[in-house]
């Protein structure tokens, strides 16, 4: 099987994960591919496969070779963004792409005006998708890299490696994969996530993130009557995000800025729910932004009255930059990987977070390397076979190089 139908035939499966569930994984839907999954592991010939009942997957390519060489890692979560639909998603390849405009479906156009990216795969082939939902690139083309990788690795005994452990995980797009990750026994010395962006992405630098979950009561009365009465939930919604500045918003930032981001606002009268991103590379910063909630909190139950605005808080992960910089040859075994594979590396800090991030903090460094997707959460995504190609490259490569580490 190669990458394009290994990829194309994930894409089948619904796996949207949720916030509003206490589950784990978060939908039952996710468990159906990950069954798949492992049955495709073990078909494929890996050992020691096992997936457990919240729907984590381990298993190993076991050396081929006596020499001592560190255990490594490679992991991808099979969810999709809450932002989109990822049902019966339809793709599309786009053969040789000219570098014009893509009409996904009728009326509905991916343009290189529009979408830039398009032009740096000028030549290449695309996946698509109709323009009704994402693609789910992100992160299942980093789960076709890994097992195509492991194929090849398994098909290639000249190239020696040590045991290669991979893992595939739910609910990383709520922030909540690596919260039931068994690093122990997952038992790796370092690992990678296959979830970054375009050709060459090399992360290990990513936002400190929290969530904040505004809830407003407010009380309902005739209108007729509502004079010094009323607490009208809805209008006192749309006076707290007045207060987020305009200039610290997803739509306004870029490179190191921080955000707040309001997902989604339920209102009636009686009580209102806002859904916030929290996100910052500075710590203090990071911890200034939460304090700056509660603030607003506190300004409004003054006017209105103590127990009208609550603020729920919760850190969902920090940024893995501290815990990468003393094991840097990490980040050199894959910059040899990409210079010998022809890649060139683009080591930016990620606008966003992955499960490396949080495992990075249980004693796993974890960086990001790119998957290939480009536009995530939405029905402009894409990924190029050829970039996908080259992810699998740059994986076995990686193995390659691990094993002359303590050489």
């Amino acid at each position: 099987m190669d990458i394009t139908e290994r990829f194309i035939n994930y894409t089948k499966f619904d796996t949207q994960s949720s916030e509003d569930s206490d589950t784990v994984p978060s939908t039952a839907k996710q468990l159906i591919f990950a069954k798949y999954l492992k049955e495709e592991l073990e078909k494929e010939g890996l050992d020691d496969v096992e997936m457990d009942e919240m729907g984590y997957i381990y298993a190993t390519l076991k050396a081929n070779t006596k020499k001592n060489i560190p255990t490594i890692g490679f992991i991808s979560h099979y969810d999709t963004s809450t932002d989109c639909s990822g049902a019966n998603i339809k793709p599309r390849i786009i053969n040789n792409y000219d570098g014009g405009d893509i009409e996904l479906s009728a009326g509905i156009i991916s343009s290189p005006s529009k979408f830039p990216e398009l032009l740096d795969h000028k030549g290449e082939s695309l996946i698509v998708t109709d323009g009704t939902t994402l693609l789910g690139a992100d992160d299942k083309a980093g789960i076709a890299e890994i097992i195509q990788a492991m194929c090849y690795l398994r098909d290639h005994d000249e190239i020696k490696h040590g045991d290669i452990r991979v893992g595939f995980n739910p609910d990383e797009e709520i922030g909540m994969g690596a919260h039931h990750f068994d690093v122990d026994k997952f038992g790796c010395e370092w690992a990678y996530t296959m979830d970054g962006g375009d050709i060459g992405d090399l992360e290990y630098e990513n936002f400190n993130a929290a969530s904040a979950k505004i809830i407003i009561k407010g009380m309902s009365v005739h209108t007729g009557y509502a004079k010094g009465k009323m607490v009208n939930a809805s209008r006192l919604a749309c006076e707290f995000n007045a207060f987020i500045p305009e200039a610290e918003i997803p739509e306004t930032t870029e490179g190191y800025q921080g955000f707040y981001h309001l997902l989604g606002i339920e209102s009636h009268t009686e009580e209102a729910k806002l859904s916030y991103l929290i996100r910052d590379h500075n710590k203090e910063k990071f911890e200034d932004r939460k304090d700056f909630i509660e603030d607003i909190v506190k300004k409004m139950n003054e006017k209105y009255g103590e127990g009208t605005v609550k603020a729920i808080i919760k850190d969902q992960y920090y940024n893995m930059k501290e815990k990468i910089d003393p094991n840097m040859h990490v980040i050199d075994i894959v910059l040899k990987a990409m210079q010998e594979t022809g890649v060139t590396p683009k080591v930016e800090p990620i606008r966003g977070g992955t499960d490396g991030a949080q495992l990075s903090f249980r004693g796993l460094p974890c960086p990001n390397i790119f998957a290939g997707g480009v536009n995530f959460h939405g029905p402009y995504e894409f990924v190029s076979i050829q970039v996908m190609q080259k992810a699998v490259e740059v994986i076995t490569k990686i193995c390659e190089i691990t094993a002359d580490f303590n050489d």
